[in-house]
């Protein structure tokens, strides 16, 4: 399974990026879509998940400015970013949890899109 991240780049305080995770390949089915970010000289940390149902789980960080959303059809998540502060800025990375034909779950990570918010 391959991951094609887009949408990272430089915003100024306040504004908003849209990013997009494309899940192609061999697979039975995915299980949860997740966005996670680094930020230099820090641990990576989950940002926001979506699993199958379409239940929804956010970092107290980004609750309320962030929306992570998924197209079934096309296996791809989204990440809309709204509001974006400094302490946003980061690489972020997708992670696609998919079941293989023999119902074995792995985990498939992205090559990472950095976002800066910066003035």
């Amino acid at each position: 399974v391959q991951l094609v991240e887009s949408g990272g780049g430089l915003v100024q305080p306040g504004g908003s990026l849209r990013l997009s995770c494309a899940a192609s390949g061999s697979f039975f089915s995915i299980n949860a879509m997740a966005w996670y970010r680094q930020a230099p000289g820090k641990r990576r940390e989950l940002v926001a998940v979506i699993f199958s149902v379409g239940n929804t789980n956010y970092a107290d960080s980004v609750k309320g400015r962030f929306t992570i959303s998924r197209d079934n059809a096309k296996n791809t998540v989204y990440l809309q970013m709204n509001s974006l502060k400094p302490e946003d800025t980061a690489v972020y990375y997708c992670a696609v949890d998919w079941f293989d034909y023999s119902s074995r779950l792995t985990r498939n990570w992205g090559q990472g899109t950095p976002v800066t918010v910066s003035s």
